[in-house]
């Protein structure tokens, strides 16, 4: 088993939740939701991004709107819908349980 491909999946895992949190502070376009989740260290590429942010958004847990630009192309943004506001609420628990059973499990192995 190699180390990398866990540790993707991992990542993987978390995306949702954390793009989902990011929009919940405020609406943002792909370029500044790729910055914050850079800011802490999860690296993700826009071939990743757009295709989550599309199911997302047919999922209707976000909505977008288009702003003209004054640097380029008219920017899409992102925000929560009242669905994705709900569903990141109960991925929070979900998340608060998990981390403290992951936590107590592991609560040797870690460093």
């Amino acid at each position: 088993m190699k180390l990398e491909n866990t540790k993707a999946q991992m990542r993987k895992g978390i995306l949702e939740f954390c793009i989902l949190s990011i929009l919940h502070e405020k609406e943002a376009y792909p370029s500044e939701i790729i910055e914050a989740l850079k800011d802490a260290k999860l690296i993700v590429v826009e071939g990743t991004l757009y295709p989550l942010l599309t199911r997302l958004k047919n999922a209707e847990l976000l909505s977008y709107r288009w702003e003209e630009s004054k640097s380029g192309p008219p920017r899409k943004y992102y925000s929560l819908t009242k669905m994705g506001e709900t569903f990141l609420d109960e991925l929070s628990g979900t998340w608060k349980e998990l981390n403290t059973a992951v936590t107590k499990i592991t609560k040797n192995n870690t460093k």
